[in-house]
């Protein structure tokens, strides 16, 4: 006999704030976990629910205990996934306007004096990148 299913009892309002995060957000992925506890409140096995999604169950039963711990914000994607950037606008920006505006006519010389004083390595194409979205924030004066 194997083991008995874990009832997972939500509250109406633990309920309606799920359907509404089923049915009215614009993540997918958000709205996928609320129907997996939504699911799960109804008594299904967590095999039959990760059957419906084909996903694991035990990735299932990990959004099932993130949901218990956090509730409905504990199936959010938590911020900080990704590669970081190598140059912050917030840290860097000054620098590399000043350095731009020393060698206006080569962006290159530019580059290889921020890579010195930054100690950060970085392409070309990095830096005309960085540049473009300076000045699409509004944030460039030169």
């Amino acid at each position: 006999m194997g083991r008995k299913a874990k009832v997972l009892n939500l509250s109406s309002t633990q309920r309606v704030a799920l359907e509404q995060g089923y049915n009215n957000t614009k993540s997918p992925i958000f709205s996928r976990r609320c129907h997996i506890i939504l699911l799960k409140s109804e008594q299904r096995t967590s095999k039959e629910i990760a059957k419906i999604f084909g996903i694991t169950d035990q990735a299932v039963n990990n959004w099932v205990k993130r949901y218990e711990a956090s509730g409905i914000a504990g199936l959010q994607t938590k911020p900080g996934r990704g590669r970081k950037p190598i140059l912050n606008k917030e840290q860097d920006a000054e620098k590399v306007k000043a350095a731009v505006k020393k060698e206006r006519q080569r962006l290159k010389h530019a580059k290889e004096a921020l890579e010195q004083e930054l100690n950060k390595k970085f392409s070309l194409l990095t830096l005309k990148r960085f540049l473009k979205n300076l000045s699409a924030d509004g944030n460039a004066s030169a």
